[in-house]
């Protein structure tokens, strides 16, 4: 590539009219005109139907209001990590600055109000995935903290040599790696389910698996790679008919579709904030009540105890038990924040809007010549998430990312997406990503496609 300048990063705002709305972030009582202007719920019936969701959305994130290397901003990166709107950033504002304290341990004033804002996100995170009590949402970093935790404490306290724990080879490395941690200190064994002649995992494959030796099965309900779902209900009831346990990795799933805990009945389920509009550093585990109060603590320390004596310690109920320590108390009440923003918006609506989008996504990039997607075709039986996995002959998906942002402002994914076995299985090292959020747009498929036919022109032209 002799001769070729590549431009170095540089950012500008766009948007003069939308930026003023959030551009006094360090003065409080601007916010209380953002969060009108996030209440999308009576936008959505006023608007013309010739405006999308997206358009509607995009004024509440003023992240996506910028130039990024000289080039409107397309952030098409949302599986990696959503961006957060005005309302949630104002709830981890205000905690900060007008009740910072922390919780469960002090009478006095500011104290009372983190706890009580500080559980009432743990209602809001149960009401959203239809929990039947909030105190079977246990906070966690992160998903993977939560699947870990599961695999620590009931993992390590259940499984046996010879015992069976069912994933499939498209699941994310950290529902992968716990598990193996755990089979070699316990003798149980893992088994994987492979995808069939559509690319996604296998479902006859993964029922003929389930058998008397089978006490977990572990896996997505969304996959990250190739935009496909599984039937959680059918194997919810194929594994609880041999006895076994179903945990549900929700990371892809909870931000885009309606998720009802009870009607899917899995005994596990983990979700992670920072995909879902809300901060990073806090997720989520759903545990049926039954279970989490056989389950062993996790970590010691703080918080999970009852009483403590020299020589042995008693440990406090569910949700307490698991939660070792000062919690991550801002990221949670902004995480309920995000629930309450996704509810205002409505995820059947949030979902209809990602189907077309998805569709939209599909054909465009269809189009483009040597391009491979991963995953099914959509159909009218098959809803795709609203990502493409891909790869382009020739080029690696590492020079197609940095090209479409250094050169076009795009941002996508590129590598294995912490699915290094799914790759293998598809006979590729790494592959390109784009994802989308509710507060993307058509407008943003079609930039990224000039933009990507513009890369893959410029990388040919060296043949």
């Amino acid at each position: 590539m002799e001769g070729v300048a590549m431009k170095l990063p540089s950012f500008k705002s766009l948007a003069p009219t939308a930026i003023s709305v959030a551009s006094t972030f360090s003065r409080r009582r601007s916010f209380s005109f953002v969060r009108r202007s996030s209440s999308l719920s009576a936008t959505i019936t006023a608007d013309s139907e010739s405006v999308s969701l997206g358009q509607r959305a995009r004024k509440d994130f003023r992240i996506l209001h910028q130039e990024v290397n000289g080039s409107k901003l397309v952030y098409l990166d949302s599986a990696a990590t959503s961006q957060k709107p005005a309302s949630v950033l104002e709830a981890l504002q205000n905690y900060y600055e007008f009740y910072n304290s922390n919780v469960h341990r002090g009478i006095h004033y500011l104290s009372a109000k983190a706890t009580d804002e500080f559980e009432l996100a743990r209602k809001k995170v149960a009401r959203f995935i239809n929990a039947n009590d909030s105190r079977e949402i246990v906070f966690t970093r992160n998903a993977t903290e939560a699947i870990n935790l599961v695999a620590y404490s009931w993992g390590l306290s259940n499984l046996k040599p010879g015992d069976e724990v069912i994933l499939t080879v498209a699941e994310h490395h950290s529902c992968i790696v716990p598990w193996q941690i755990v089979s070699q200190k316990t003798g149980a064994v893992l088994k994987f389910v492979t995808l069939n002649e559509d690319e996604v995992p296998d479902i006859d494959m993964l029922r003929g698996m389930i058998s008397e030796k089978t006490k977990l099965v572990a896996v997505h309900h969304v996959s990250n790679v190739l935009a496909s779902s599984l039937p959680i209900e059918e194997i919810v009831v194929w594994a609880h008919d041999v006895g076994a346990k179903v945990l549900v990795d929700a990371c892809q799933s909870v931000p885009h579709m309606v998720v009802d805990v009870q009607k899917l009945n899995a005994d596990f389920l983990v979700a992670s904030s920072h995909k879902m509009c809300g901060p990073t550093g806090i997720g989520f585990l759903y545990g049926k009540s039954d279970l989490l109060l056989a389950m062993p603590p996790f970590l010691g320390g703080g918080e999970m105890i009852s009483d403590v004596f020299l020589d042995h310690s008693t440990y406090a109920e569910p949700p307490s038990r698991f939660e070792a320590g000062t919690p991550a108390i801002g990221e949670a009440i902004a995480l309920g924040a995000a629930c309450d923003y996704l509810s205002e918006i409505g995820m059947p609506k949030i979902h209809e809007y990602e189907v077309e989008l998805a569709n939209y996504l599909y054909e465009k990039l269809s189009s483009v010549p040597d391009v491979r997607i991963y995953g099914p075709r959509p159909s009218e039986s098959v809803r795709r998430a609203a990502l493409c996995s891909f790869n382009v002959e020739g080029l690696h998906p590492t020079d197609l990312a940095t090209f479409l942002d250094q050169q076009h402002g795009v941002a996508i994914r590129s590598g294995h997406h912490c699915a290094q076995p799914l790759h293998r299985y598809l006979g590729v090292n790494a592959s390109a990503r784009a994802s989308l959020y509710f507060y993307n747009t058509k407008e943003d498929v079609d930039s990224f496609i000039v933009a990507l036919a513009d890369t893959v022109s410029f990388f040919n032209s060296f043949k």
